[in-house]
């Protein structure tokens, strides 16, 4: 079971870390014409750019401890924030009445968050 915790734990610092990227590397402009993010039109410039932060500091947070066993406590602090901003994103997407996403993202991002969170600081996996 640890290993699929890894996996799990592996995937969303990457998914996280990728979507933070393109966050801060594209323009306003460019992202927000991604059909797939019309969301973003509903937010300013600064705002996506503190949004890719976080996202990127999540993901390292995943990613880091897997390299570093001395940093393990990052795991489930970075699966927490991860979880909370992904409830922030469903929010957004209840608001624009997105319901498609809304599961998604709690499919996808926010259960194996917490599943890595709780497996991290019980030390069990369940």
């Amino acid at each position: 079971m640890d290993s699929a915790i890894t996996i799990i734990q592996i995937l969303l610092g990457l998914l996280l870390t990728m979507g933070g990227l393109a966050k801060l590397a594209l323009s306003y402009a460019r992202y927000t014409n991604i059909p797939a993010v019309a969301w973003s039109k509903d937010f300013k410039p600064w705002h996506l750019k503190l949004l890719g932060v976080l996202e990127v500091c999540a993901g390292v947070g995943l990613l880091v401890p897997l390299f570093l066993p001395s940093l393990t406590m990052l795991t489930p602090l970075a699966a927490v924030g991860s979880a909370l901003y992904m409830a922030g994103a469903m929010a957004t997407h209840l608001r624009r009445e997105e319901y498609p996403h809304m599961v998604g993202i709690l499919m996808v991002f926010v259960a194996p968050a917490l599943f890595v969170a709780y497996d991290t600081l019980v030390g069990v996996a369940v």
